[in-house]
């Protein structure tokens, strides 16, 4: 394997690896010597990639602007055109104009023989309707997931009870068709899952319970999978 192509893999390696990412780690991964990581990790850094870390104590890669652009195979770029096709086909229209947006970057950003198979792929997605439909409420949902701001909604349960809760979103799930945000109530004091359709009414009440949204879910994500 060539110098640049075994740094690429090693780059991609870091990438998609969970932290912490120590050289003992990549090793493994790569089926080389610990001594063969720290050499590649100081080229790479020479190269212009951010890494950081030491010896012992795991690394961490911080993405830069400044490296060239890297390539997608030819299932890779299937897999692209597949996941934004979905995206696409959803019928949350936020959603679909930034899945355009993301092709058209990505495309822009490939050897024009890549951009020729992202464009021209041979996987399509089609879905005669939208599997979930747009929702006056979802993109207040949305931005108070990313800004951490509680809010109070209007809610209808499987009985058609009406409740009002003031929760910290942390979370929209895809199921099936069905979105779901989930959520910490704050009148529950625990975890729940509001279906997206049964919110009638929303507003904000200022309440941050920035930087906890993480850790909530981490912790939600993992009682589910218990069950």
């Amino acid at each position: 394997m060539s110098g640049p192509d075994r740094l690429l893999r090693l780059l991609q390696l870091m990438r998609v690896m969970a932290p912490p990412i120590t050289a003992e780690r990549l090793a493994v991964e790569r089926g080389v010597s610990v001594r063969s990581i720290y050499r590649d990790i100081e080229l790479l850094r020479l190269s212009g990639a951010r890494i950081e870390g030491e010896r012992g104590y795991g690394y961490r890669l911080i993405e830069d602007y400044a490296l060239p652009p890297q390539t997608f195979d030819r299932l890779e770029i299937e897999a692209i055109t597949v996941g934004l096709g979905e995206v696409r086909q959803m019928g949350d229209p936020d959603l679909a104009r930034a899945a355009e947006a993301v092709l058209a970057k990505v495309a822009a950003t490939l050897p024009d023989d890549r951009e020729q198979q992202l464009l021209h792929s041979i996987s399509h997605v089609y879905r005669p309707s939208g599997r979930y439909g747009s929702h006056p409420h979802l993109q207040a949902i949305r931005q108070a997931c990313w800004e951490e701001q509680e809010i109070e909604i209007g809610y209808r349960d499987e009985a058609d009870t009406p409740s009002r809760r003031i929760i910290r979103p942390l979370a929209i799930m895809y199921g099936d068709h069905v979105l779901t945000v989930l959520a910490w109530c704050c009148l529950r004091d625990d975890f729940r899952m509001f279906r997206v359709d049964r919110v009638e009414s929303l507003s904000s009440n200022g309440g941050s319970f920035r930087p906890r949204r993480a850790s909530l879910l981490r912790d939600y994500l993992a009682k589910l999978s218990e069950k």
